[in-house]
């Protein structure tokens, strides 16, 4: 007399099948509703790609900035097609973005006066004169954050022919026209003066996080 073996003796039944499929689907859908992180930086997840004016962006680089010794910031680049080349970067139109993640409290007058001075270094004096207007408008509505804490994100967008930033996802002020602002802004990071130059290797996409 032959005994089955367990396993044959205890075939699943059709509901059985049934009901491990659907936990299979719901597992995969769940998993598809989180972002995707390329990496993590100083602790903090970055998406490998944003929506930013209905275009997809793809993470070109992420690395943190260094004041001293301070941890003051992770910056992300995302941009409609990757590349390692500044010159690249800064002639691509349409929407991008530059993406800041506080790692310390810092006060809103601080972080702005290192983005001007950083952003006068990369311009000709021409240039500058014409931006003024603009800037001063762009460092008003960054003022208005008073203290950057830790753990909120800027994000300096450009989409629709304006530069915008939000904290958080929420606007901080009006847009501001012209492409030439941002390409202005986005030299602070990967122009011939950046304001830090292993940031900068990083955000080109040549070290990694």
């Amino acid at each position: 007399m032959h005994e089955s073996s367990p396993a044959s003796s205890t075939p699943w039944s059709p509901l059985a099948a049934i009901a491990v499929a659907i936990a299979l689907v719901a597992v995969a859908l769940l998993a598809g509703l989180a972002p995707a992180r390329a990496a993590e930086v100083e602790g903090i997840g970055i998406e490998d790609s944003v929506q930013v004016g209905g275009t997809r962006l793809e993470l070109n680089g992420a690395g943190m900035r260094n004041v001293y010794i301070v941890k003051a910031y992770v910056a992300a680049l995302y941009v409609p097609s990757r590349s390692q080349a500044p010159e690249v970067l800064l002639a691509q139109k349409g929407p991008r973005r530059v993406s800041l993640t506080m790692l310390a409290d810092l006060s809103a007058e601080w972080f702005t006066q290192r983005f001007l001075t950083a952003l006068r270094e990369n311009c000709r004096d021409a240039e500058f004169v014409k931006l003024s207007p603009r800037l001063d408008r762009l460092i008003e509505t960054m003022l208005t954050l008073g203290q950057t804490r830790k753990g909120e994100r800027i994000d300096i967008d450009f989409a629709g022919g304006a530069t915008s930033v939000s904290i958080d996802g929420h606007a901080l002020g009006p847009a501001i026209p012209g492409d030439d602002l941002f390409t202005a802004i986005l030299r602070i990071f990967v122009g011939e003066r950046p304001i830090d130059a292993e940031l900068k290797q990083a955000m080109l996409g040549r070290a990694q996080p």
